[in-house]
């Protein structure tokens, strides 16, 4: 009998550690305007996970270092962190952004060096930001993307990713990010027939500028897709983080978006 039970142990502490832990968030204007307490904030908020993809990094002065500064916060509680951030992407100045990762070492190794796709760098204004990341000897790639804002037809860039399958046919793809539309949008069934699943459903995660009764999350924007023929997902949620705050003004200097995450076996 005791060796059933060790073997049940074995066998639940294998199931335990066959999961990463990914979140991502879009992070306004993530730069210089940052304070040392609001990073240490974010720190305590994503410190839980095993890999974090940020959107909306300032390309210009400040962005880089306010990363830099994150991952130094991480690695002051309890954990070594890693991170890489992109060249500013290709369009105009006027909406040109980097994108960061950061991870855990002990849980996930680098493969090769990320990278901004250049397939479609004509077609898509801030082109995105990929790692190919190996947990226990299997490889995934995630593809980090901020869409265009809604006004300008997100859609018009989104069409784009019926083709990453086939462009990375031998990777196991997962996209995250802000895509400034919900998951709904019909220019994302493509992803969706090919097994790309949406890890939140009917889920607002942008914040309003004042909460109303209904509540204060105003838009479907954020959203993680991944490949069901691949990948279980065990669980996926927003981080309510803005509820820490007494006003919603305050929360918003942090971000404008919720983080979101989910846990893929």
């Amino acid at each position: 009998m005791k060796y059933f039970i060790k073997a049940v142990i074995l066998l639940f502490t294998v199931i335990a550690t066959a999961q990463v832990k990914i979140a991502s968030w879009n992070i306004k204007d993530m730069g210089k305007s940052k304070t040392a307490e609001q990073i240490d904030y974010m720190a305590k908020v994503v410190n839980q996970f095993d890999v974090i993809a940020i959107q909306e990094v300032v390309a210009g002065y400040g962005g880089s270092q306010a990363i830099a500064k994150l991952a130094d916060e991480l690695n002051r509680k309890g954990a070594t962190w890693s991170y890489a951030i992109s060249e500013p992407t290709e369009s105009s100045p006027y909406s040109s952004e980097r994108y960061a990762f950061l991870w855990k070492p002990s849980k996930l190794k680098v493969v090769g060096k990320p990278w901004l796709d250049q397939n479609y760098v004509q077609d898509i204004e801030r082109e995105p930001y990929m790692i190919k990341l190996s947990y226990e000897n299997k490889s995934f790639v995630l593809v980090n993307f901020h869409a265009i804002p809604k006004s300008k037809q997100p859609e018009r860039e989104l069409k784009y990713f019926k083709f990453f399958p086939e462009n990375y046919k031998n990777e196991n793809l997962i996209f995250l990010g802000d895509f400034n539309t919900s998951e709904k949008n019909t220019v994302l069934n493509p992803l969706k027939k090919m097994n790309y699943l949406p890890v939140l459903k009917n889920q607002k995660t942008s914040l309003r500028t004042k909460c109303l009764e209904s509540g204060c999350l105003a838009s479907e924007y954020d959203n993680i897709f991944y490949n069901a023929s691949v990948f279980n997902m065990k669980a996926s949620d927003i981080i309510h983080f803005y509820k820490d705050f007494n006003e919603l003004k305050q929360a918003r200097k942090i971000s404008d978006h919720v983080p979101i995450f989910v846990t893929l076996e």
